[in-house]
């Protein structure tokens, strides 16, 4: 099984405030939906609780310290444990989507990153880990421009999607 990371974050490795995203692009939604779409997704309680629902047409799985348990999500306090759930289900590519604590301890699984570099630098409390990319190989990078109002101003930030694939 392949497992995957998403996500996205801004220029100086802000990827949320109050257990919040900091923008809001639907492009990237749109992006996000298509690819995790029919796999297994893990994340941790603090990431399930903003969402606030399993999101639809996945199998949410959430790892966590301490007891919580919320209709349609398998728990786990062991990522073995979640590695191995989504491999009797006969996932072929698990997706990591956060938080900066999972993204961090996870790190060292991960054999393919989506990353969605986003133009915005502000105010973060969770931040990604600075990477590496020495060890990676970029596999596809498409761009796309700010969406502003009729005033002009910003509604959506300019981004970059790079699907990254960990070299031999």
């Amino acid at each position: 099984m392949k497992i995957s990371m998403i996500v996205a974050y801004g220029k100086n490795w802000e990827i949320g405030l109050d257990n919040q995203m900091l923008w809001h692009i639907s492009e990237d939604f749109k992006n996000f939906k298509a690819i995790t779409s029919g796999h297994h997704i893990l994340m941790g309680r603090k990431t399930f609780e903003s969402i606030g629902k399993p999101l639809p047409n996945r199998t949410s799985l959430v790892l966590t310290r301490g007891d919580f348990s919320h209709e349609g999500v398998h728990t786990f306090n062991n990522v073995q444990e979640a590695f191995d759930k989504a491999r009797e289900s006969g996932e072929e590519e698990l997706f990591i989507i956060g938080g900066a604590n999972i993204y961090e301890s996870l790190f060292d699984y991960v054999d393919k990153m989506y990353l969605s570099e986003v133009d915005f630098e502000g105010e973060a409390d969770a931040y990604l880990k600075e990477i590496d990319f020495s060890t990676w190989d970029l596999q596809e990078q498409r761009e796309y421009e700010a969406i502003k109002n009729e005033k002009g101003d910003i509604i959506s930030p300019a981004w970059n999607f790079k699907v990254w694939v960990k070299k031999d």
